[in-house]
């Protein structure tokens, strides 16, 4: 559909390609992508589910991984089943306002993941470097504003990013080569000048998830700091083994999100399917390998979830 207004011919409904140049194997693509957001969705609510459900797991470390788990579900749930409607009915039509409700939750979601692994930053230093005073400090009040103050800050800098899209005139085009809704990537297609967008893009990138990084960095500096002047070898060892499963999940988001980011910018000869594949690692990768990373490095959740399916072992 498309409707008409002083400035011409404005499209109303997109169409999502999924990953183009390679349309004829979507049935093969779909299949790592279901096993994945199958994975996603057990493996968070189960860890949803331990925790709530497990008194002794009512503590900052544990409260913070719910948070993540739930963002995790949210995030994949918002983009993967639009992805497999495409790769198994072609089913890619979407509405305008579809379209932008669903960058603003994937981008809002994508940015609270970021802001919970900063907190989760902090509260391994807390707990590393000021033990006796760790359970005063993050009271379960302070985790609670904490939470909302997450996503309160991502849909407070995404939701200006949903007015500069609808003031938008979508002339250009409506076939959208992705599996999901982009800000950039929507905007291109409009015939407006797009540099308001481009350059508010730009800021909430930089004053959200890179300085959410810069800060997980400082915080690490500060934490190896203390790790490295405690006088038992067996203390460092303990301290930086509570930390492993943070880092790994750390590297897992951060990692894959710069490296598309770099591709973007400076990747002008990288197939077009390659970016599209790198943009849904950042948004399948970290849901799915989360749960597995924290069941395998916690040991309150492994026995939790060994005491789940094996309840007569001991």
């Amino acid at each position: 559909m498309m409707t008409l207004n002083h400035t011409g011919v404005s499209h109303t409904v997109f169409r999502l390609l999924g990953i183009p140049g390679l349309e004829d194997q979507h049935i093969w693509i779909s299949i790592p992508f279901f096993i994945s957001y199958a994975i996603a969705l057990f493996g968070n609510s189960l860890v949803i589910c331990i925790i709530l459900t497990k008194r002794n797991l009512h503590e900052p470390m544990y409260l913070f991984l719910c948070m993540l788990a739930g963002a995790d579900i949210v995030l994949s749930t918002c983009t993967v089943p639009q992805a497999l409607a495409i790769f198994w009915f072609n089913a890619g039509e979407i509405s305008l306002d579809r379209c932008i409700t669903q960058f603003f939750i994937s981008h809002s979601t994508f940015m609270s993941e970021s802001g919970i692994l900063l907190v989760m930053a902090f509260d391994r230093y807390i707990a590393i470097c000021f033990p006796l005073r760790y359970t005063t400090i993050l009271t379960h009040t302070l985790i609670g504003k904490i939470g909302i103050t997450i996503f309160l800050r991502s849909y407070c800098t995404i939701f200006p990013i949903v007015f500069l899209l609808k003031r938008l005139n979508f002339c250009k085009n409506n076939i959208i080569p992705h599996t999901f809704c982009e800000h950039i990537g929507l905007a291109k297609y409009a015939c407006n000048d797009i540099r308001v967008n481009i350059w508010y893009g730009l800021f909430v990138l930089m004053s959200t998830v890179v300085l959410d990084a810069l800060l997980i960095f400082v915080s690490y500096v500060l934490i190896l700091h203390a790790v490295f002047h405690m006088s038992s070898q067996d203390s460092r060892h303990k301290a930086l083994n509570t930390c492993g499963s943070h880092v790994c999940i750390i590297i897992l988001f951060y990692g894959p999100a710069f490296f598309t980011i770099l591709t973007q910018r400076f990747g002008r000869h990288i197939p077009p399917h390659i970016h599209i594949l790198l943009a849904n690692v950042c948004i399948l990768a970290p849901p799915m390998l989360n749960p597995i990373i924290y069941g395998i490095k916690t040991k309150q959740i492994r026995e939790q979830v060994a005491h789940i399916f094996f309840p007569k072992q001991k």
